[in-house]
Protein backbone atom coordinates (compact mmCIF):
# COMPACT_ATOMS: atom_id res chain seq x y z
CA UNK A 1 0.00 0.00 0.00
CA UNK A 2 1.25 3.46 -0.85
CA UNK A 3 2.22 5.44 2.23
CA UNK A 4 0.81 8.97 2.48
CA UNK A 5 2.69 9.93 5.60
CA UNK A 6 5.58 11.89 4.14
CA UNK A 7 5.89 15.18 2.24
CA UNK A 8 8.67 15.92 -0.29
CA UNK A 9 10.81 17.54 2.41
CA UNK A 10 10.80 14.30 4.40
CA UNK A 11 11.93 12.29 1.38
CA UNK A 12 14.69 14.83 0.71
CA UNK A 13 15.76 14.40 4.34
CA UNK A 14 15.76 10.62 3.81
CA UNK A 15 18.35 11.02 1.05
CA UNK A 16 20.48 13.11 3.40
CA UNK A 17 20.29 10.38 6.05
CA UNK A 18 21.20 7.67 3.55
CA UNK A 19 24.22 9.66 2.37
CA UNK A 20 25.33 10.17 5.98
CA UNK A 21 24.97 6.46 6.79
CA UNK A 22 26.92 5.42 3.68
CA UNK A 23 29.76 7.86 4.38
CA UNK A 24 30.00 8.15 8.16
CA UNK A 25 28.56 4.91 9.56
CA UNK A 26 28.80 1.90 7.22
CA UNK A 27 32.61 2.05 6.74
CA UNK A 28 33.23 2.13 10.50
CA UNK A 29 30.48 -0.02 11.96
CA UNK A 30 32.42 -3.29 12.19
CA UNK A 31 35.17 -1.51 14.11
CA UNK A 32 32.64 0.05 16.47
CA UNK A 33 31.14 -3.39 17.01
CA UNK A 34 34.56 -4.79 17.89
CA UNK A 35 35.27 -1.83 20.19
CA UNK A 36 31.87 -2.03 21.89
CA UNK A 37 31.35 1.70 21.40
CA UNK A 38 30.72 4.25 18.66
CA UNK A 39 33.30 6.91 17.86
CA UNK A 40 32.53 10.39 19.18
CA UNK A 41 33.44 11.66 15.72
CA UNK A 42 30.28 9.97 14.41
CA UNK A 43 28.19 12.07 16.77
CA UNK A 44 29.95 15.24 15.66
CA UNK A 45 29.39 14.24 12.03
CA UNK A 46 25.68 13.70 12.75
CA UNK A 47 25.57 17.16 14.28
CA UNK A 48 27.24 18.74 11.27
CA UNK A 49 24.73 17.00 9.00
CA UNK A 50 21.79 18.38 10.98
CA UNK A 51 20.61 15.00 12.27
CA UNK A 52 20.69 15.99 15.96
CA UNK A 53 18.21 18.28 17.67
CA UNK A 54 15.86 18.45 14.70
CA UNK A 55 12.99 19.56 16.96
CA UNK A 56 15.15 22.01 18.95
CA UNK A 57 14.43 25.69 18.19
CA UNK A 58 16.90 27.31 15.82
CA UNK A 59 17.98 29.86 18.42
CA UNK A 60 19.67 27.02 20.32
CA UNK A 61 21.31 25.51 17.26
CA UNK A 62 18.57 23.03 16.34
CA UNK A 63 16.56 22.37 13.23
CA UNK A 64 13.44 24.14 14.42
CA UNK A 65 11.22 21.38 13.04
CA UNK A 66 9.03 19.80 15.76
CA UNK A 67 7.74 17.23 13.27
CA UNK A 68 8.10 13.65 14.49
CA UNK A 69 8.14 12.39 10.90
CA UNK A 70 11.80 13.43 10.63
CA UNK A 71 12.52 11.13 13.55
CA UNK A 72 10.58 8.40 11.77
CA UNK A 73 12.80 8.78 8.70
CA UNK A 74 15.91 8.54 10.89
CA UNK A 75 14.62 5.43 12.66
CA UNK A 76 13.69 3.70 9.41
CA UNK A 77 16.99 4.38 7.68
CA UNK A 78 19.17 3.54 10.68
CA UNK A 79 17.21 0.32 11.10
CA UNK A 80 17.65 -0.67 7.46
CA UNK A 81 21.45 -0.54 7.74
CA UNK A 82 21.50 -2.15 11.19
CA UNK A 83 23.14 0.85 12.88
CA UNK A 84 21.62 0.47 16.34
CA UNK A 85 24.87 1.48 18.02
CA UNK A 86 24.62 5.15 17.08
CA UNK A 87 21.64 5.95 19.32
CA UNK A 88 20.47 9.10 17.55
CA UNK A 89 16.83 8.20 18.20
CA UNK A 90 17.41 7.97 21.94
CA UNK A 91 19.14 11.36 21.87
CA UNK A 92 16.52 13.12 19.72
CA UNK A 93 13.19 11.45 20.48
CA UNK A 94 13.58 10.32 24.10
CA UNK A 95 15.88 12.81 25.82
CA UNK A 96 15.34 15.81 23.57
CA UNK A 97 11.74 16.44 24.71
CA UNK A 98 12.84 16.60 28.36
CA UNK A 99 15.35 19.32 27.55
CA UNK A 100 13.15 21.37 25.23
CA UNK A 101 10.00 20.96 27.32
CA UNK A 102 11.28 21.20 30.88
CA UNK A 103 14.58 23.10 30.87
CA UNK A 104 14.80 26.69 32.01
CA UNK A 105 16.10 29.34 29.63
CA UNK A 106 19.51 29.16 31.30
CA UNK A 107 19.59 25.37 31.01
CA UNK A 108 18.60 25.49 27.35
CA UNK A 109 21.39 27.91 26.51
CA UNK A 110 23.84 25.81 28.48
CA UNK A 111 22.99 22.38 27.05
CA UNK A 112 21.08 22.56 23.77
CA UNK A 113 23.80 23.94 21.45
CA UNK A 114 26.08 21.02 22.35
CA UNK A 115 23.13 18.62 22.15
CA UNK A 116 22.60 19.70 18.54
CA UNK A 117 26.25 19.75 17.52
CA UNK A 118 27.05 16.31 18.93
CA UNK A 119 29.49 17.73 21.46
CA UNK A 120 27.09 16.75 24.26
CA UNK A 121 25.90 13.12 24.11
CA UNK A 122 22.95 12.31 26.35
CA UNK A 123 21.47 9.42 28.31
CA UNK A 124 18.53 8.89 30.62
CA UNK A 125 18.92 6.79 33.76
CA UNK A 126 15.76 5.19 35.12
CA UNK A 127 16.45 1.46 35.41
CA UNK A 128 18.17 0.15 38.54
CA UNK A 129 19.46 -3.30 39.50
CA UNK A 130 16.24 -3.86 41.43
CA UNK A 131 13.79 -1.62 39.60
CA UNK A 132 12.79 -1.57 35.97
CA UNK A 133 9.26 -0.69 34.94
CA UNK A 134 8.16 -0.18 38.56
CA UNK A 135 9.08 3.42 39.33
CA UNK A 136 8.03 2.99 42.96
CA UNK A 137 10.96 0.60 43.34
CA UNK A 138 13.57 3.26 42.58
CA UNK A 139 16.11 3.51 45.40
CA UNK A 140 18.43 6.22 44.07
CA UNK A 141 17.98 9.20 46.37
CA UNK A 142 18.60 12.91 46.02
CA UNK A 143 18.61 14.74 49.34
CA UNK A 144 17.75 18.42 49.12
CA UNK A 145 20.59 20.44 50.64
CA UNK A 146 19.34 23.85 49.61
CA UNK A 147 21.72 24.95 46.88
CA UNK A 148 22.33 21.37 45.72
CA UNK A 149 21.03 17.80 45.86
CA UNK A 150 23.14 14.99 47.31
CA UNK A 151 22.69 12.10 44.91
CA UNK A 152 23.33 8.47 45.88
CA UNK A 153 22.46 5.25 44.11
CA UNK A 154 23.09 3.07 41.08
CA UNK A 155 21.57 2.64 37.63
CA UNK A 156 22.02 -0.13 35.08
CA UNK A 157 21.33 -0.96 31.41
CA UNK A 158 21.89 2.71 30.53
CA UNK A 159 22.22 3.25 26.77
CA UNK A 160 25.00 5.75 25.91
CA UNK A 161 26.19 5.19 29.46
CA UNK A 162 29.91 5.35 28.64
CA UNK A 163 29.78 8.17 26.09
CA UNK A 164 27.19 10.35 27.80
CA UNK A 165 28.23 13.84 28.83
CA UNK A 166 24.80 14.63 30.29
CA UNK A 167 22.62 12.09 32.10
CA UNK A 168 19.02 12.74 33.11
CA UNK A 169 18.70 10.79 36.37
CA UNK A 170 15.43 9.77 37.99
CA UNK A 171 15.88 9.97 41.75
CA UNK A 172 13.74 9.89 44.86
CA UNK A 173 13.55 13.34 46.47
CA UNK A 174 10.59 12.64 48.78
CA UNK A 175 11.03 9.11 50.21
CA UNK A 176 7.43 8.82 51.43
CA UNK A 177 6.03 9.98 48.08
CA UNK A 178 6.44 6.70 46.18
CA UNK A 179 6.29 7.25 42.44
CA UNK A 180 5.04 10.79 43.17
CA UNK A 181 8.21 11.64 45.09
CA UNK A 182 10.63 11.43 42.16
CA UNK A 183 12.57 14.23 40.47
CA UNK A 184 14.77 14.60 37.38
CA UNK A 185 18.35 15.70 37.95
CA UNK A 186 20.90 16.38 35.23
CA UNK A 187 24.30 14.88 36.06
CA UNK A 188 27.19 16.11 33.94
CA UNK A 189 30.47 14.43 33.02
CA UNK A 190 33.16 15.17 35.58
CA UNK A 191 30.94 15.70 38.60
CA UNK A 192 32.72 14.35 41.66
CA UNK A 193 31.30 11.02 42.80
CA UNK A 194 29.79 10.16 39.41
CA UNK A 195 31.35 6.91 38.20
CA UNK A 196 30.74 4.59 35.28
CA UNK A 197 30.87 0.84 35.69
CA UNK A 198 31.22 -1.81 33.02
CA UNK A 199 30.36 -1.40 29.39
CA UNK A 200 27.93 -4.30 29.61
CA UNK A 201 28.28 -7.31 27.31
CA UNK A 202 25.01 -7.93 25.47
CA UNK A 203 23.84 -10.57 23.01
CA UNK A 204 23.22 -7.87 20.39
CA UNK A 205 23.77 -4.20 19.59
CA UNK A 206 27.46 -4.62 20.38
CA UNK A 207 28.41 -1.16 19.06
CA UNK A 208 26.02 0.48 21.54
CA UNK A 209 27.63 1.35 24.88
CA UNK A 210 25.31 0.18 27.64
CA UNK A 211 26.62 0.80 31.13
CA UNK A 212 26.22 0.74 34.86
CA UNK A 213 26.28 4.17 36.53
CA UNK A 214 27.11 4.89 40.17
CA UNK A 215 26.49 8.02 42.23
CA UNK A 216 28.37 8.48 45.50
CA UNK A 217 27.49 11.74 47.28
CA UNK A 218 27.30 13.58 43.97
CA UNK A 219 26.58 17.25 44.57
CA UNK A 220 24.14 18.15 41.82
CA UNK A 221 23.60 21.94 41.71
CA UNK A 222 20.02 23.02 42.18
CA UNK A 223 20.18 24.68 38.76
CA UNK A 224 20.47 21.15 37.33
CA UNK A 225 16.98 20.20 38.53
CA UNK A 226 14.96 19.51 35.38
CA UNK A 227 11.31 20.46 35.70
CA UNK A 228 9.51 20.73 39.00
CA UNK A 229 10.63 18.84 42.13
CA UNK A 230 8.70 15.62 42.84
CA UNK A 231 7.18 15.79 39.34
CA UNK A 232 9.28 13.22 37.48
CA UNK A 233 6.40 10.76 37.27
CA UNK A 234 4.23 13.29 35.44
CA UNK A 235 7.12 14.25 33.15
CA UNK A 236 7.86 10.60 32.36
CA UNK A 237 4.23 9.76 31.66
CA UNK A 238 4.02 12.75 29.31
CA UNK A 239 7.07 11.74 27.26
CA UNK A 240 6.80 7.93 27.26
CA UNK A 241 4.25 7.72 24.40
CA UNK A 242 6.75 9.26 21.98
CA UNK A 243 9.52 6.95 23.19
CA UNK A 244 7.30 3.91 22.72
CA UNK A 245 6.12 5.05 19.31
CA UNK A 246 9.76 5.54 18.24
CA UNK A 247 10.49 1.94 19.25
CA UNK A 248 7.43 0.76 17.33
CA UNK A 249 8.63 2.64 14.24
CA UNK A 250 11.96 0.84 14.42
CA UNK A 251 10.16 -2.46 15.00
CA UNK A 252 8.01 -2.37 11.87
CA UNK A 253 10.90 -0.96 9.80
CA UNK A 254 13.08 -3.89 10.87
CA UNK A 255 10.35 -6.44 10.09
CA UNK A 256 9.79 -4.97 6.62
CA UNK A 257 13.50 -4.91 5.84
CA UNK A 258 13.96 -8.51 6.95
CA UNK A 259 11.01 -9.55 4.80
CA UNK A 260 12.56 -7.75 1.83
CA UNK A 261 15.93 -9.46 2.34
CA UNK A 262 14.33 -12.87 2.77
CA UNK A 263 12.04 -12.52 -0.25
CA UNK A 264 15.13 -11.88 -2.38
CA UNK A 265 17.01 -14.77 -0.77
CA UNK A 266 14.34 -17.42 -1.29
CA UNK A 267 14.09 -16.48 -4.98
CA UNK A 268 17.81 -17.11 -5.40
CA UNK A 269 18.38 -20.07 -3.08
CA UNK A 270 17.85 -23.45 -4.72
CA UNK A 271 16.98 -26.85 -3.28
CA UNK A 272 16.13 -30.01 -5.19
CA UNK A 273 16.94 -28.26 -8.44
CA UNK A 274 14.63 -25.25 -8.10
CA UNK A 275 14.33 -21.97 -6.14
CA UNK A 276 12.89 -22.56 -2.69
CA UNK A 277 10.39 -19.78 -3.40
CA UNK A 278 8.50 -22.31 -5.54
CA UNK A 279 7.61 -24.41 -2.48
CA UNK A 280 4.17 -23.73 -1.07
CA UNK A 281 5.38 -23.58 2.52
CA UNK A 282 7.85 -20.81 1.66
CA UNK A 283 5.20 -18.84 -0.22
CA UNK A 284 2.80 -19.15 2.71
CA UNK A 285 5.47 -17.95 5.16
CA UNK A 286 6.22 -14.91 2.99
CA UNK A 287 2.49 -14.23 2.51
CA UNK A 288 1.82 -14.32 6.25
CA UNK A 289 4.71 -12.01 7.12
CA UNK A 290 3.82 -9.59 4.32
CA UNK A 291 0.24 -9.37 5.56
CA UNK A 292 1.26 -8.86 9.18
CA UNK A 293 3.72 -6.15 8.16
CA UNK A 294 1.15 -4.34 6.01
CA UNK A 295 -1.45 -4.33 8.78
CA UNK A 296 1.09 -3.19 11.39
CA UNK A 297 2.48 -0.49 9.10
CA UNK A 298 -1.00 0.97 8.64
CA UNK A 299 -1.60 1.17 12.38
CA UNK A 300 1.84 2.60 13.21
CA UNK A 301 1.56 5.24 10.50
CA UNK A 302 -1.82 6.25 11.90
CA UNK A 303 -0.23 6.57 15.37
CA UNK A 304 2.48 8.80 13.88
CA UNK A 305 -0.17 11.06 12.34
CA UNK A 306 -2.06 11.20 15.63
CA UNK A 307 1.15 12.03 17.50
CA UNK A 308 1.99 14.91 15.18
CA UNK A 309 -1.50 16.30 15.89
CA UNK A 310 -0.94 15.92 19.62
CA UNK A 311 -3.62 13.22 19.86
CA UNK A 312 -1.66 10.02 20.57
CA UNK A 313 -2.46 8.61 24.00
CA UNK A 314 -0.51 6.20 26.18
CA UNK A 315 -2.82 3.29 25.35
CA UNK A 316 -2.39 3.43 21.58
CA UNK A 317 1.34 4.07 21.93
CA UNK A 318 1.51 0.93 24.08
CA UNK A 319 -0.45 -1.03 21.48
CA UNK A 320 1.93 0.08 18.74
CA UNK A 321 5.00 -0.67 20.84
CA UNK A 322 4.17 -4.19 21.91
CA UNK A 323 2.61 -5.30 18.65
CA UNK A 324 5.33 -3.95 16.33
CA UNK A 325 8.20 -5.25 18.45
CA UNK A 326 6.67 -8.69 18.91
CA UNK A 327 6.13 -8.78 15.14
CA UNK A 328 9.77 -7.82 14.64
CA UNK A 329 10.80 -10.71 16.88
CA UNK A 330 8.62 -13.22 15.04
CA UNK A 331 9.70 -12.05 11.59
CA UNK A 332 13.38 -12.13 12.56
CA UNK A 333 13.01 -15.72 13.77
CA UNK A 334 11.09 -16.88 10.70
CA UNK A 335 13.42 -15.10 8.27
CA UNK A 336 16.46 -16.61 9.93
CA UNK A 337 14.85 -20.05 9.57
CA UNK A 338 14.19 -19.48 5.88
CA UNK A 339 17.86 -18.61 5.39
CA UNK A 340 18.80 -22.04 6.75
CA UNK A 341 22.38 -22.41 7.94
CA UNK A 342 23.35 -19.09 6.39
CA UNK A 343 20.92 -17.33 8.70
CA UNK A 344 23.07 -18.43 11.62
CA UNK A 345 26.20 -16.84 10.15
CA UNK A 346 27.24 -13.46 11.57
CA UNK A 347 28.03 -12.00 8.16
CA UNK A 348 24.40 -12.32 7.07
CA UNK A 349 22.26 -9.28 8.01
CA UNK A 350 19.44 -11.52 9.23
CA UNK A 351 21.69 -12.96 11.95
CA UNK A 352 22.62 -9.55 13.30
CA UNK A 353 19.00 -8.38 13.10
CA UNK A 354 17.92 -11.45 15.08
CA UNK A 355 20.16 -10.57 18.06
CA UNK A 356 20.10 -6.78 17.76
CA UNK A 357 16.31 -6.65 17.71
CA UNK A 358 15.63 -8.98 20.62
CA UNK A 359 15.74 -6.17 23.19
CA UNK A 360 12.95 -4.27 21.43
CA UNK A 361 10.23 -6.07 23.41
CA UNK A 362 12.04 -5.24 26.66
CA UNK A 363 13.29 -1.65 26.77
CA UNK A 364 10.93 1.29 26.77
CA UNK A 365 8.50 -0.88 28.74
CA UNK A 366 8.18 -4.64 28.31
CA UNK A 367 5.41 -6.26 26.30
CA UNK A 368 3.83 -7.33 29.57
CA UNK A 369 3.78 -3.77 30.91
CA UNK A 370 2.28 -2.52 27.63
CA UNK A 371 -0.54 -5.06 27.92
CA UNK A 372 -1.10 -4.06 31.53
CA UNK A 373 -1.49 -0.38 30.52
CA UNK A 374 -3.97 -1.35 27.80
CA UNK A 375 -5.86 -3.77 30.00
CA UNK A 376 -6.26 -1.29 32.83
CA UNK A 377 -7.68 1.31 30.43
CA UNK A 378 -10.33 -1.14 29.27
CA UNK A 379 -11.19 -2.81 32.55
CA UNK A 380 -10.80 -0.05 35.15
Amino acid sequence: MKRTLFAPEHEAFRETVRTFLAKEVAPHYEQWTADGIVSREAWLAAGRQGLLGIAVPEEYGGGGAPDFRYGVVLAEEFTRVGAAGLAVGLHNDVIGPYLTGLATEEQKRRWLPGFCSGEIITAIAMTEPGAGSDLQGIRTTAEDKGDHFLLNGAKTFISNGILADLVVVVAKTTPEGGARGLSLLVVERGMEGFERGRNLEKIGQHAQDTAELFFHDVKVPRENLLGEPDSAFLHLVTNLPQERLAIAVAGIAAAEHLLELTTTYVKEREAFGRPISTFQHIRFEIAEMATECAVTRTFVDRCIEDHDRGELDAVHASMAKWWATELQKRVADRCLQLHGGYGYMKEFPVARAFTDGRVQTIYGGTTEIMKEIIGRSLLA
